[in-house]
This record gives structure tokens, C-alpha cells and sequence, in this order.
């Protein structure tokens, strides 16, 4: 967990600097380069039949969702401070909790409806100054959270017959085929330093997700979540360190409420015997 939240944490960083690529050019890298790690996990007799599905109809919804999720982090990594984005984005266990009601039929108790406030109320105080300056880009990473939040939903039901590298490898796929269509956003020509930095965040996306998926299969839930919280203060150091950004109070207060609220609704999917784990940009 810890590898993967640094994985994480770089990819945030190099997607903040990339703001003179277009977005459309570095999803390119995140699609292109985030199915080389998929290729070595491919079972050797699969390799000429990896990409065949039962679930075509589910695996689109999820890849739609996860396009949604990662235009809009991608975006606000650019035009917010690094550790805005990161404490709002610890926000998508309490959107996964509401859509869980319409989408799997799950009941949510009283522990959860409190933890869904307290969230809701982090996420107010870390936006409002966005708000009432009408800064519209405080939404993207919202919107990220609600996107993240159907692909975790997707992917509960997708890990029943398919394989962690078929789900990644579409999912990597798709965000190569859209990049295309963002030609006419006139992309540059990247030096070899910047064609490496470009490429590590589709190897760092990939090897994020396979990691934490890992994680949770050989740790208990409770051991390594508290990890991902960690991103926050790599947030803070590197936003401090490139940027010169120096979080608010506000903003380490509505990290606080975000982070304690998704917290509780982790320990009570524990407690209730429904362990899941969410990828972020898989």
C-alpha cells in the first residue's frame, strides 16, 4: 500500500507539471504506457485470446466512468493546489457509499449516514473560498469522486469473473483510443526528459492500481487503508516543494472531516463483512 501510494502520489505530481502538454496528450501516456505493466501479467495461455469478455455491456460503463473520473483529476491536478485535490478526492468512499443504495441494493445504517455528512461537510469547507469566488474548478475533483465511485461499484461486481489485468487493460485501452480525438488541442513534440516523465505516468497509474490491489489481498483491509492517507502529506511536501503551495487552515480541517468520515464507512464495511477495494485511476 505504501508503494502504491507514492506511485500515486508522483503521477499527481507530473500530471501538475504537464500543463504545457494537453490534457488529451498526457491521457495518451496514462493509456499507452499504463498497459505495459498489464502485459506481463498475462497468463501465457491467454496471450492470443487476453482481450475476450462476457461482460462487454459492463466493462463500457465502468470504462466511461473512469474516462469521466480521470479528465476531471487530470484537470483539477492543474488548476488547484495539489493538496486541495488529493482531500477532496479522499471523498469517493462517501459518493461509493450513496451510489451503493441504487446500484447494489445495499442498505446503509445509521453510521454510514453520519460519516456521508461529516464528509459532505469537509468537502464544504474545503471548497468554499473555490465557491464563493465562483472558482468552478473546485467541481472536477467532485466529479472525479462520482466517477471513481461507479468504477468501484463496476468493479465489485467485473472481480467476480474477470481478472484485475483485463479490467486494467481496457480501462488503459480506452483512454488511449479517446486521447485521439484530442488532436486538435495541437500536440507538442516532448524532449526526452519530458518523453520520460510523460511515460511514467501511465507505468506509475498502471503499477499503482496493481499494487494496491495487491495489498489488499495479502493484508487485512484495516492494516493498510489508514496507508492511503498518506497521500495528503505528499501532497503538501510536494505542492510546497514545485509549487510553492501551502495548504490552508480550511483545507487541513475539511481533510480531516473527509478523511475521518471515509475512515468510519471503511471499518464499518468490515464490520458488516464486505470487504472491497477501490482503485483510483485502474
Amino acid at each position: 500500500m505504501f508503494i502504491s501510494v507514492c506511485a500515486f502520489s508522483l503521477m499527481d505530481a507530473i500530471v501538475k507539471w504537464s500543463d504545457a502538454y494537453p490534457v488529451g496528450q498526457v491521457l495518451f501516456f496514462r493509456g499507452f504506457c499504463g498497459m505495459i505493466p498489464i502485459f506481463f501479467l498475462i497468463p501465457r495461455d491467454r496471450y492470443f485470446d487476453f482481450y475476450k469478455t462476457n461482460r462487454p455491456l459492463l466493462h463500457f460503463k465502468r470504462c466511461l466512468a473512469g474516462l469521466i473520473a480521470i479528465v476531471a483529476i487530470f484537470i483539477a491536478l492543474r488548476k488547484l493546489p495539489l493538496a486541495t485535490v488529493v482531500s477532496i478526492s479522499f471523498a469517493a468512499p462517501i459518493f461509493t457509499t450513496i451510489l451503493s443504495i441504487f446500484f447494489l441494493k445495499e442498505k446503509v445504517g445509521l453510521y454510514r449516514w453520519l460519516a456521508v455528512f461529516v464528509g459532505f461537510i469537509g468537502i464544504i469547507i474545503i471548497s468554499e473560498p473555490g465557491f464563493s469566488s465562483l472558482n468552478l474548478y473546485y467541481l472536477y475533483p467532485i466529479i472525479f469522486c462520482l466517477g471513481l465511485s461507479y468504477v468501484a461499484i463496476a468493479i465489485r461486481k467485473l472481480s467476480s469473473t474477470e481478472p484485475v489485468w483485463l479490467i486494467g487493460f481496457y480501462f488503459s485501452f480506452s483512454i488511449m483510443i479517446i486521447s485521439f480525438f484530442s488532436f486538435y488541442q495541437e500536440w507538442v513534440l516532448p524532449n526526452l526528459k519530458d518523453l520520460f516523465l510523460l511515460s511514467m505516468v501511465g507505468i506509475l497509474g498502471g503499477l499503482a492500481n496493481l499494487w494496491l490491489t495487491q495489498s489488499y489481498k495479502l493484508s487485512e483491509v484495516t492494516l493498510v487503508t489508514p496507508l492511503k492517507y498518506l497521500a495528503l502529506v505528499f501532497g503538501i511536501i510536494f505542492g510546497y516543494l514545485f509549487w510553492d503551495e501551502i495548504p490552508t487552515i480550511k483545507t487541513l480541517m475539511g481533510a480531516t472531516l473527509v478523511i475521518v468520515s471515509s475512515f468510519i464507512i471503511f471499518r464499518r464495511e468490515i464490520y458488516l463483512k464486505k470487504q472491497f477495494s477501490i482503485t483510483r485511476h485502474e
